[in-house]
């Protein structure tokens, strides 16, 4: 899969909620988004975006993978997450 970026996106009411919980902000969402370092089909429609970021403080590498239906218009981010283990998701 061609690595594009997502320019233009919504995000639902639940990624918000998760988001906040998992501390990442918008901006951290759009940077993935704009910037992919990878980009998966999980399912028709569907895919996960991640990247590797240093977000928080003190900075940190992490995988940010965002996940996206692209189905939408525009695409709407459904959940977002970071993780240390890059070696599980990174390929």
């Amino acid at each position: 899969m061609a690595i594009e970026p997502i320019r233009s996106f919504a995000i639902t009411p639940h990624a918000m909620v998760q988001m906040k919980r998992r501390g990442l902000t918008r901006e951290i969402v759009r940077r993935v988004l704009a910037d992919p370092g990878q980009i998966h089909g999980l399912r028709r429609g569907r895919i996960v975006v991640h990247s590797r970021l240093m977000p928080g403080t003190p900075a940190r590498e992490y995988l940010v993978r965002v996940f996206v239906d692209t189905d939408h218009e525009p695409p709407a981010v459904v959940t977002a997450y970071r993780t240390s283990k890059m070696e599980k998701y990174w390929s």
